[in-house]
């Protein structure tokens, strides 16, 4: 079916034109903020084609560069094309792409890495100048003009709202039964206007199916029929296994205490291998009625709700295999009533987040022995892709975990450290952590109850002694004992790396 036929709107069915000519509208020094969310729902013709144009102005000598604004992370034909292409003076609010990693440790492209429920606010307040572009790629457009989204809604909205001029890329790869799984809320406002956000359970509806875009502002329309592409998860191994083992055991603990009831509360999971370990450790839990309130539905809340254990799943994105997103196309009618779709600012509302009550698992790089979280960082400089979504949930979570293996790059790094070289998420924040050695519960812990119960359940047999012994080193000569540190020690395991490749003693 030509994409055409997906346009409803006459008027815009006239703005219909080549990705090339859509990308001459974008001029040097404009900020793009563009659609996309992990990698689903991204502009994919566009980007390719600004890249080569400014490949061939870098050629002719002019140092042509945009800034360029997201949901989160998206796919090769856009970050890694633009990157490439040297094109991105100005990044936000978070990155995966290793093309554009690089560039950003070697001073050569500004990152500013934020709290993505942050993001739209901010816009709105002009914290980060004039939108210029907006380019958002939609599933087709309604008789009325308004926008059927399509795998991710991210900060849509609100690019389209504050841009100056939008370009639409039309996908007829996206199956048009998605229309109806969106949710979109415009009832968010700055201060002191701000009113309460009518949320009270994880599958309500608060907006609207589409988006609302003002005709006279789309300067371009492409028309493509290109896939997303996420990356593939790798097979769950032994230890993500452990780990799965040991939060599902914590789990039912809960609900023996009370604290908690089989039906558990709505759950936040971070994307990634471990994370998908926890979801598929449900599938044989006695857990059930589920719900989940995220920001990327994956493989394994998929297979929950297959299974019947989970009801809903509500986030801003999909983050799935090119397996499961064939399945979804497939059972798309069976999913339409279970998966809800909205903009990250309602994703990712910390209002939303605390009055839910969510369960958040989120992974890390490294823990140090008093619960403070790195999230971002490696070595304490380098970035690796930046914090997410994990602080919108970690501080407004019911409950708050983090999980990771014990040990890093075959055994040389130890993810459960003295201190860390960079906190995201500081002790106030962290309830639990996870390793496939232990879990360790901080609940109502002091500083050095929480460093004995971590270096005890959580660290690798290969750095245990070394973590005992300077703990009771610093409980000797710390200047004050109640976090016992030793500044001198505090981040030299990270400098032993450094020098001989290995945190080993």
């Amino acid at each position: 079916m030509a994409t055409t036929d997906r346009i409803q709107n006459s008027y815009l069915r006239s703005k219909v034109m080549s990705a090339d000519d859509a990308a001459s509208l974008i001029k040097s020094g404009d900020t793009v903020g563009m659609s996309g969310f992990t990698g689903s729902g991204y502009p994919k013709a566009l980007p390719q084609a600004l890249a080569g144009q400014i490949e061939e102005a870098h050629k002719a000598g002019d140092p042509f560069k945009i800034g360029l604004w997201t949901g989160a992370s998206t796919g090769p034909e856009l970050d890694g094309a633009l990157a490439k292409a040297d094109a991105i003076k100005y990044r936000l609010p978070y990155n995966s792409d290793p093309i554009e990693r690089e560039k950003i440790n070697r001073g050569e492209m500004e990152y500013f890495d934020l709290h993505l429920s942050h993001v739209a606010p901010m816009v709105w307040e002009g914290f980060f100048g004039n939108l210029d572009v907006a380019v958002i790629e939609v599933t087709g457009v309604k008789e009325d003009g308004s926008l059927i989204p399509a795998t991710s809604i991210g900060n849509n909205k609100t690019w389209i709202d504050c841009a100056d001029k939008v370009i639409l890329e039309v996908n007829t790869w996206h199956d048009e039964r998605m229309e109806g799984m969106h949710d979109i809320y415009y009832g968010t406002a700055l201060p002191p206007n701000r009113v309460p956000i009518p949320m009270v359970h994880a599958n309500d509806r608060i907006g609207q199916q589409t988006l609302r875009c003002d005709p006279h502002k789309v300067v371009g329309i492409i028309e493509t029929d290109l896939p997303d592409k996420n990356a593939p998860f790798p097979p769950l191994d032994d230890v993500s296994k452990t780990i799965a083992g040991h939060l599902m055991e914590f789990l039912k603990w809960e609900v023996q205490k009370g604290r908690l009831t089989n039906r558990l509360l709505p759950l936040q999971s971070g994307v990634g291998n471990v994370a998908n370990a926890v979801l598929a450790g449900l599938r044989d839990s006695p857990f059930h009625d589920l719900m989940a309130y995220t920001e990327v539905i994956q493989d394994g809340m998929m297979d929950l709700i297959d299974d019947g254990k989970m009801l809903c799943a509500s986030s801003t994105a999909f983050g799935m295999s090119d397996k499961a997103a064939i399945r979804f196309r497939e059972k798309l009618d069976f999913y339409r009533d279970k998966i809800i779709l909205r903009p990250q600012e309602i994703s990712n509302h910390p209002e939303v987040i605390r009055r839910l009550g969510t369960i958040s698992m989120n992974g890390m790089i490294e823990a140090d022995i008093f619960g403070n979280i790195n999230s971002t960082h490696v070595m304490g400089s380098r970035i690796m892709n930046g914090i997410g979504g994990s602080g919108d949930f970690t501080r407004n979570a019911y409950l708050s975990c983090f999980v990771s293996p014990s040990i890093a790059k075959k055994g040389d790094i130890s993810t459960i450290v003295p201190h860390v070289s960079h906190a995201d998420h500081i002790t106030q924040d962290v309830q639990v952590i996870v390793t496939e050695q232990g879990l360790a519960d901080l609940r109502g812990l002091s500083p050095k109850r929480r460093a004995e119960l971590i270096i005890a359940n959580c660290s690798h047999p290969d750095y245990k002694p070394q973590l005992e012994d300077y703990y009771e080193r610093a409980k000797k000569n710390a200047l004050g004992l109640h976090t016992p540190m030793l500044p001198s020690e505090a981040l030299s395991w990270h400098q032993r790396f450094l020098e001989k490749k290995t945190m080993r003693a």
